[in-house]
């Protein structure tokens, strides 16, 4: 089952938000490729994830910065750990996939996404939301 975009994973920033909807369709793209053995195309997909991801997380960390989270410091370190658990992920995958490791892939893509969304910026939100949806601090 693909992931869905839900409204419960607003942050509250219009940047933020349709970047978070993009990483989403990324992971989609990926899990897609998993599951048909695509291996070729997993590895462009991973690579686009890793290119989005830190164009993002410069992005979320500036827009942090600008509306005064109080731990957008720790937001830097939170994302090179993220970049580091995705290179690790992209040198585990073997030539062969198992379904055993079809799922665990599948379960550390979902996990990479929705933990940073869901546990870390969603904290943001209260500083977000003294600001227009469409703040942007570029």
């Amino acid at each position: 089952m693909t992931l869905q975009w839900r409204e419960q994973f607003s942050v509250g920033n219009d940047l933020i938000d349709s970047d978070h909807r993009f990483l989403i369709e990324i992971i989609n793209k990926a899990e897609a490729c998993l599951k048909t053995g695509k291996r070729q195309a997993l590895t462009a997909v991973l690579d686009e994830l890793a290119r989005y991801g830190q164009t993002h997380f410069e992005r979320e960390e500036l827009v942090a910065k600008a509306v005064g989270y109080p731990e957008a410091d720790r937001l830097h370190e939170s994302h090179a750990r993220l970049v580091g658990a995705l290179d690790e992920f992209k040198g585990e995958l073997g030539a062969v996939w198992t379904e055993e490791s079809v799922a665990y892939f599948t379960v550390f893509l979902r996990d990479w996404l929705i933990n940073h969304v869901i546990k870390e910026d969603i904290a943001m939100k209260p500083w977000m939301l003294k600001h227009s949806p469409r703040f942007d601090p570029r």
